[in-house]
């Protein structure tokens, strides 16, 4: 188990990582991941339908009227806008949050059977929901919170600081996911930390993983970007790996410990 303070330090002693060798180690890691990663797009899509269905009813329902009452129309916006009910904004809000907390929840997941394929383990589906759970919940949703009100203050002052916070912004997921009894703030800490110490690297992985992920699944129909997606995720993964480091424990030092 990590601690803030042993975080933090290893961090700062890391040692410099090659591109070129994070990237290969990532290529071979999605041989191993790709399935496991269509999952946890699919899974995904199919949480967020609810709420996408609740927020597209009420635009058909836009459409059909102003179809009846002619595309130049303008009553149909007004009547649409002004018939939508503080309850009906609250609940999407609320919506979104929740279902946002458990996305959140899921991609930790996803890290956690990343690292179980690059020991060569076998995994289950159901482990994509380890986070989905009570006690976690409440730290997803604050985890989500907490990129929402960075990101949105930084989209505005023209994208500039943006820049900056995506590779951050792209350590919470993996910190919360391997040191879950860390507060929030311990875990913004230590993305920040991170982020700070290896922004070229991690920015240049990012920028190069997103534009090959798209470019080989557009060339697949389309199709291909539902399998291909994730392939941003391992870079993290990999850098993190390097930097920080798993507590693991062999089956022999198991044996070891439980042997008296």
């Amino acid at each position: 188990m990590h601690t803030i303070t042993s975080l933090l330090e290893k961090i700062e002693r890391a040692k410099a990582l090659d591109f070129g060798t994070i990237f290969g180690e990532s290529i071979e890691l999605f041989k191993k991941t790709w399935l496991q990663g269509f999952l946890m797009i699919l899974l995904t899509t199919i949480i967020m339908l609810p709420l996408i269905i609740v927020l597209y009813i009420p635009l058909i329902g836009m459409a059909i009227a102003q179809q009846e009452g002619g595309y130049a129309n303008s009553d149909a916006f007004n009547n649409f806008f002004g018939g939508m009910s503080i309850l009906y904004i609250l609940f999407v809000i609320v919506g979104i949050f929740v279902l946002g907390a458990i996305s959140v929840a899921i991609n930790a997941g996803f890290y956690r059977i990343m690292r179980k394929l690059d020991n060569n383990e076998t995994v289950k589906t159901a482990e994509f929901f380890h986070f989905v759970k009570t006690k976690y919940l409440s730290k997803t949703f604050m985890i989500m919170l907490v990129s929402i009100l960075i990101a949105i203050p930084s989209a505005l002052l023209c994208y500039i600081p943006l820049i900056y916070m995506i590779v951050p912004l792209s350590f919470f997921g993996i910190f919360f996911a391997f040191n879950p009894e860390l507060s929030v703030g311990e875990i913004v800490k230590a993305s920040f930390k991170l982020g700070h110490k290896k922004w070229l690297l991690a920015f240049g992985l990012i920028i190069v993983s997103s534009l090959l992920s798209q470019i080989v699944g557009y060339l697949l129909c389309g199709v291909g970007l539902l399998f291909t997606a994730t392939f941003v995720y391992h870079p993290i993964y990999l850098i993190y790996k390097k930097t920080i480091g798993f507590n693991e424990t062999s089956a022999i030092e198991e044996i070891g410990t439980t042997v008296e």
